[in-house]
């Protein structure tokens, strides 16, 4: 073993510390509790139980994808506009978009209830026109309106950094050869963002797919997600740790496939001008 790979391991062995305890732990301690029962008996019945909650899977995955093609929407010309201005505006723009990440997570989501409540913000402007109240909090919308608020910047920042890496010389080429705004946009900015397009849907995707509190907060209690269930089942008795683990590693399983069906799209394509 030569000095570099041993000056190596001692500089990761930090992370290797913290990722056995704070990573692999707890993926062992949950894999335990699926596999077990009660009594920590080994058993596949937990895993018959998972009919019962078909149906949060189902609008965890559904929500999740509406979130994501939204903030895909939203983030794509924002991030292409973005890389059309100098670059101390870019830095400007960059900034309000982090800014709701420095604040507290709950305080984001309590945010939300007030602007969306029968007296909140939008209904007061409404009932200046002689409408409403329209019922805003605790529907489907206001969940996906929360995701879609907390999650953006994820999306932003991935497909931003890819864009803002795209060399200008293959962009005056496509101009050469005639091509059009359209046309440029078409055949050399969206297959070299498209790395970033899916690193974005990616980082939206995961965490919406398993979110818990601002479908709390904003669908009040209405709508049962996947990590609603979880969170309960934990909260409930350890007589329910064995069924919320089985369903958390059924979640991860479902992450990990959806993760690596993106990634497959992710590689760079072929530039045609």
């Amino acid at each position: 073993m030569n000095k570099k790979s041993f000056g190596s391991r001692i500089v990761a062995s930090p992370y290797i510390v913290w990722a056995a305890i704070f990573i692999i732990v707890p993926l062992l301690i949950m894999v335990y509790f699926a596999f077990t029962d009660s009594n920590g008996v080994f058993t596949f019945a937990n895993f018959a139980q998972i009919g019962k909650f078909k149906k949060a899977f189902g609008l965890s995955i559904l929500y999740a994808i509406i979130a994501t093609i939204i903030t895909l929407l939203l983030a794509y010309p924002m991030a292409y506009y973005m890389t059309k201005l100098k670059i101390s505006s870019q830095r400007m723009i960059m900034m309000l978009i982090m800014l709701p990440m420095w604040m507290n997570f709950l305080i984001r989501t309590y945010s939300w209830i007030t602007i969306l409540a029968n007296t909140g913000l939008i209904n007061k402007l409404l009932s200046y026109l002689g409408i409403g109240p329209v019922q805003l909090i605790n529907t489907p919308g206001a969940v996906i309106l929360g995701m879609v608020y907390d999650f953006l910047p994820y999306m932003i920042l991935p497909i931003y950094t890819a864009m803002s890496k795209i060399d200008n010389s293959l962009l005056e080429a496509a101009s050469d050869l005639g091509s059009n705004s359209w046309s440029r946009i078409r055949r050399v900015i969206m297959p070299l963002s498209l790395p970033g397009v899916i690193s974005g849907i990616t980082m939206v995707f995961v965490p919406s797919v398993s979110t818990f509190y601002i479908s709390q907060k904003l669908g009040g209690n209405k709508t049962l997600l996947i990590g609603d269930a979880i969170e309960y089942l934990f909260n409930t008795g350890p007589q329910y740790y064995n069924i919320a683990s089985t369903l958390s590693l059924i979640l991860m399983v479902l992450i990990l496939i959806s993760t690596l069906i993106m990634n497959r799209f992710g590689d760079d394509e072929e530039v045609v001008v």
